[in-house]
């Protein structure tokens, strides 16, 4: 596990089929960019995103309804916020001479779920060497034990002390700015706890908040994910049992993440 990865993306390609599996967006297709230019055989397995109001009920089965209801609240109200969030990204992907399109050599395989039966055919056929997740529902126990290789996941929050959702802001609003960060682990039966790879720390700017801290620990870790990925090509992986105290993170209550917007500057 290391803070301070160097850049391997001089380094041979591989011909290994790599699968990402992935809900889609912006962050997950910087990393299958940054794969892309790594490894020769990059297979996309893209999921349909979970409904909201899925996620919210099964929230609330867990913290209750008032707990789910705000935390839906408060991504509907950041997503209100998409006018200056996209000006932030834009910055951010300008300053590291990123873009948002797919790599055109890349299959894309569309599913319902990375749990359905069809996944695991697919993954069957492709014969992958190494399967990452990212922006992905979590991986049944059941379909985890199907997989024939390692499956990676990148978390967007040091481990194991922001579990879940939103770990760059839970650190800010925490008074644990120096945790910061993303980890790169391998995926077992529960949320975030599987053992850890690699580790990268980081500072958000002044304009960034909790729609653009995803984005700022993603690219951050674009190069500890492809180390892992090849870790996991050379039958390398070294992982690390998560140590210190651990807590699973959900999106803040609308009410309490404008508490600490208004009172600390934590958005």
């Amino acid at each position: 596990m290391t803070d301070t990865p160097t850049n391997n993306a001089n380094g041979p390609a591989s011909a290994m089929p790599v699968v990402v599996m992935t809900a889609g967006g912006l962050n997950p297709t910087l990393v299958i960019q940054a794969l892309a230019a790594r490894n020769a055989d990059i297979h996309v397995i893209l999921e349909q995103p979970e409904s909201k109001l899925d996620i919210t009920r099964r929230r609330a089965r867990r913290l209750g309804w008032v707990a789910a209801i705000g935390q839906l609240a408060t991504m509907i109200a950041a997503r209100l916020l998409r006018k200056l969030a996209n000006k932030r990204i834009r910055q951010i992907l300008d300053a590291h001479n990123l873009t948002d399109t797919m790599p055109g050599n890349v299959a894309v395989h569309q599913v319902t779920s990375i749990n359905d039966q069809e996944t695991r055919a697919l993954i069957a056929q492709i014969r992958p060497a190494a399967i990452l997740l990212v922006s992905t529902r979590l991986m049944a126990r059941k379909q985890l034990a199907a997989m024939p290789c390692p499956v990676l996941n990148l978390h967007a929050g040091i481990n194991p002390a922001y579990r879940g959702q939103m770990g760059g802001y839970w650190s800010r609003r925490l008074n644990d700015a120096c945790n910061f960060g993303a980890t790169v682990h391998l995926v077992d039966a529960g949320t975030d706890t599987g053992g850890t790879l690699y580790q990268v720390r980081t500072t958000p700017a002044a304009g960034d908040f909790i729609s653009t801290y995803p984005l700022v620990l993603t690219v951050a870790a674009l190069d500890i994910t492809c180390r892992a990925v090849a870790d996991a090509l050379a039958s390398n992986l070294q992982p690390i049992a998560p140590k210190g105290p651990s807590a699973l993170h959900f999106p803040p209550t609308l009410w309490s993440w404008i508490f600490h917007g208004i009172t600390r500057r934590i958005w």
